[in-house]
């Protein structure tokens, strides 16, 4: 008999998905590692003979999270322009567009300042158990910034998005187990540890969210809509895509960590507070990707740091700040204009998120 055809066979009984793919919703607060699990468990889920792919959830366009995954061949799709409970007809019909894929398992990762998911998205979805099978709600947690947002002179309305995130999770996992051994402590709530970076606990999360044994949805927050919106309004949302002719040949990292350099000096020196910040820079000679979560914090990199330099470079930032979108957006503009490189099919966008408004809130279990 043949053994991987065998095992193929029990994964999908495990599953119980031919016809219809599980969808798995992943949150957490911005810079939580959600995208990189992901990643992690699609090749997870591909050692085991099976296809995932993933929506990305934005307020704005043009993500770092889309190229990424489309560089580590997944199949992907967005929803833009709002989160998934203010575009919860957006997220049906990526939905229904991935599924000609044949995907097993589809992700899907909100937006990292939304709430209220159980309510608006996970029991809507729910109702479409004829075509999908709806995953419990995993929320991941940075331990550096649980411990930050955890204190009592944590930035109030980023500790009240964070709160409420971890108040509506039906599972709850900490995240970069490789960084931090000790955690801080959640009153309350049974926690598990993983590793995207190194595949610690990403199997194990797996086989959990896709036992169904956990409830989706099984927790609705009781939420004031207009302190959410407030919180969400705090932060400005920043998005930037643009092509870069510098006078000599230079690698995607000698373009990509200055300008991060001086974005976080610019920052620093306003009084700005990067929430988050991601950012890729690419050429034909290969591509850096960086990630920081905070002032002064040394990025995290994946990508080629040695591909060799080229005259024409594309870069693509996501920022996530809190300060006014106006003061936000003239730093970025200062600081890309600084590096002198000529700049190409410049796309620019700055605002403040508008207050949510579901297209359906369900609030219990019927």
């Amino acid at each position: 008999m043949d053994q991987s055809k065998t095992d193929q066979d029990v994964s999908m009984n495990f599953l119980g998905i031919q016809a219809k793919p599980w969808i798995v919703v992943v949150g957490g607060f911005l810079g939580a590692g959600k995208t990189t699990l992901i990643v992690a468990a699609t090749k997870e889920l591909e050692s085991r003979g099976l296809r995932s792919a993933v929506i990305l959830n934005d307020q704005g366009e043009a993500l770092v999270d889309t190229d990424l995954a489309k560089r580590n061949g997944m199949r992907s799709g967005e929803v833009t322009g709002g989160c998934f409970c203010c575009r919860f007809s957006d997220l049906m019909s990526v939905m229904g567009d991935l599924r000609k894929y044949s995907p097993d398992v589809i992700f899907a990762e909100p937006v990292g300042s939304c709430t209220d998911i159980s309510a608006t998205t996970l029991r809507p979805l729910l109702e479409y158990s004829d075509a999908y099978r709806i995953a419990p709600y995993t929320v991941l947690i940075d331990p550096a910034r649980a411990e930050a947002l955890l204190k009592q002179d944590a930035e109030a309305d980023m500790s009240f998005l964070f709160k409420k995130q971890l108040e509506e999770a039906d599972l709850v996992c900490f995240t970069k187990a490789d960084v931090h051994s000790e955690l801080p402590e959640l009153l309350g709530t049974p926690v598990r540890q993983l590793s995207a970076k190194t595949g610690t606990g990403v199997a194990a999360w797996l086989d959990e969210v896709l036992s169904g044994v956990l409830t989706a949805g099984s927790e609705v927050l009781d939420i004031d809509y207009e302190q959410y919106a407030r919180a969400e309004a705090a932060l400005a949302w920043l998005n930037l895509q643009v092509t870069l002719r510098p006078p000599e040949p230079l690698s995607a990292a000698m373009v990509l960590g200055p300008f991060l350099d001086r974005l976080d000096t610019a920052f620093t020196a306003n009084d700005i507070q990067i929430v988050h910040l991601k950012a890729i820079a690419s050429s034909s000679q290969g591509y850096v990707k960086a990630a920081i979560c905070g002032n002064g914090q040394i990025p995290v990199i994946e990508g080629a740091l040695d591909s060799s330099p080229a005259l024409e470079l594309d870069l693509l930032l996501n920022l996530r700040a809190v300060g006014a979108e106006e003061e936000v957006g003239r730093i970025v503009e200062q600081e890309l204009h600084g590096m002198k490189y000529k700049e190409e099919n410049l796309r620019f966008s700055c605002f403040h998120p508008a207050a949510p408004v579901p297209e359906r809130r369900i609030p219990a279990l019927s």
